[in-house]
């Protein structure tokens, strides 16, 4: 592994770190972290009550660019390990749920935006 992609991992890490404390202050419970399935992965899987939270954690260089940055191929990824993850519950039948992203931009605090599709 390159240098390059050693930082970028490890600054993926403490974004997703910082996104799963951020939620938990909110008053979530992370259900998952870095959920893989055959058919894409949820950076951060949280749930309040009966709402299931399905988070794209981005770090970038702004919060804008963050944002920007999760495209409808990111999206289809994601919804796709979401319906995995859901078909696994046995109580998914009772439960809400939506897609969120939490971007973080160096020396900022993290921002969280809510069913963003």
């Amino acid at each position: 592994m390159t240098y390059k992609r050693r930082q970028a991992y490890r600054r993926g890490h403490q974004a997703e770190w910082l996104a799963a404390i951020m939620l938990q202050l909110k008053g979530y419970r992370i259900a998952a972290r870095r959920y893989k399935t055959p058919v894409g992965e949820v950076d951060l899987i949280a749930r309040k009550k009966d709402l299931i939270v399905f988070v794209e954690v981005k770090a970038r260089s702004s919060h804008q660019t963050a944002l920007d940055s999760v495209n409808t191929t990111t999206q289809r990824r994601i919804d796709a390990a979401a319906m995995w993850w859901l078909g696994r519950q046995p109580d998914a039948g009772q439960l809400n749920w939506r897609f969120d992203v939490i971007t973080v931009a160096p020396r900022r605090w993290p921002r969280h935006f809510t069913d963003v599709w």
